[in-house]
């Protein structure tokens, strides 16, 4: 900025070559550092704004925008169970209890009958029997005892209350997360999140708690599965669970699921998506 008095005449000013004669005109120079500390300060006020997002829109807005992403996964998911019968998988449970210091790794083939029964048959197991006896055996037993009273893991609004909290992901993967509220304590419910993919509708990951333990020698479970999307059907992958049990303390599960066939007899596996 070139600011200076023309001539012996301090009622002229010239700041950057144009000259400024007016009262208001001479009175600018004077107001000069005021007006670069109030720009200053709007440029402060701009990045902050652009550091800090503004205020997620309203309850009501979300619940709003929720309600077509809901309705097409509940139309997504509808006979998904079924479509799971019949077929089988190879499992790989590995399981730890911490504080005792003890882990051990079972390897089966899981099957699931047309009418909904599951059975293992077991391949091979190494490590401690505890883990065998106390941790994997009682999954087990509390898994096919839910399939037999027909218990459904499935979230839905007869069961659930969904809260949408937005869209999360760009391009062509796009996960809409819902919470769910349990509306009853009933045995196969959790109280946790949903991940639906934007384009199927189908659920990719879900994780919480139960809100009923569904054996008596477990105190708390948490857990998160997480799905693959293939022809339609969301297949599972993996399952972690941290677990309170009531005979051995803290106990670690995690189960992978892999080659996936449409019956055990006649292998066909699921094509990938």
């Amino acid at each position: 900025m070139n600011l200076r008095v023309a001539g012996m005449h301090p009622t002229v000013w010239y700041i950057e070559g144009k000259e400024l004669r007016s009262e208001q005109d001479r009175k600018l120079p004077l107001l000069l550092p005021y007006l670069l500390l109030a720009r200053c300060l709007l440029l402060t006020a701009t990045l902050a704004s652009l550091a800090f997002p503004a205020a997620p829109e309203p309850a009501d807005k979300l619940e709003e925008a929720g309600r077509p992403y809901l309705q097409q996964y509940l139309t997504a998911t509808q006979g998904q169970e079924d479509k799971l019968r019949g077929v089988g998988m190879e499992v790989e449970i590995e399981a730890s209890l911490p504080t005792l210091k003890r882990q051990g790794k079972f390897h089966a083939f899981r099957q699931i009958s047309k009418l909904g029964q599951i059975t293992y048959r077991t391949v091979t197991f190494q490590g401690d029997n505890t883990i065998k006896n106390e941790v994997i055996a009682r999954y087990l037993q509390a898994e096919k005892e839910s399939a037999e009273k027909g218990l459904s893991l499935r979230p839905t609004p007869e069961n659930y209350k969904f809260k949408y909290y937005g869209a999360f992901g760009d391009g062509d993967w796009k996960l809409h997360l819902f919470e769910l509220t349990p509306k009853q304590k009933k045995q196969g419910l959790f109280q946790g999140w949903l991940w639906i993919e934007s384009k199927s509708g189908l659920p990719v990951r879900e994780q919480g708690e139960l809100v009923r333990n569904p054996s008596i020698f477990l105190k708390r479970v948490e857990f998160v599965n997480d799905y693959e999307i293939r022809n339609g059907v969301s297949v599972p992958v993996r399952m972690d669970s941290h677990i309170q049990t009531r005979v051995v303390g803290k106990a670690e599960l995690s189960i992978r699921y892999s080659n996936l066939k449409e019956s055990p007899e006649a292998p066909k596996p699921f094509a990938a998506r």
